[in-house]
């Protein structure tokens, strides 16, 4: 699992972690049960301090995306594919939703609508 951390990056070191795993995840990067390395030994190999590690851990797994195991480590929840499935379901219906919005502005119909998305599919085809 890499890692890359910016200190030039506003964003704090915790959430540019928790980001960057979330990401993998997503990507299929990470699967379901995937072990990741202790909080120890990635906030060596980071060259950060245990807190940070420890708190994007613990903001990653009320997220749903991991799950720890006192003694035994930190794996990637099954729930946290279905999680981020989810999310990104919701952020294409947001999209699309923009897009009738937009269609809506220029004045057309539901059967415009539907004809123009059909012809974008044709193309990705």
């Amino acid at each position: 699992m890499f890692i890359a951390l910016s200190n030039s990056d506003p964003t704090p070191l915790y959430e540019q972690i928790e980001k960057q795993i979330i990401d993998l995840i997503m990507n299929g990067k990470l699967e379901a049960g995937f072990e990741l390395p202790s909080i120890r030994a990635l906030a060596r190999e980071l060259g950060i301090s245990v807190i940070t590690v420890k708190k994007a851990y613990e903001n990653l797994e009320a997220g749903g995306y991991i799950i720890t195991r006192p003694g035994k480590g930190s794996v990637v929840a099954e729930a946290g594919a279905e999680f981020v499935r989810e999310a990104i379901l919701k952020d294409i219906q947001a999209s699309f939703e923009n897009g009738i919005d937009g269609c809506r502005k220029l004045g057309m119909d539901d059967e415009e609508i539907l004809s123009t998305f059909k012809l974008i599919l044709e193309e990705k085809d």
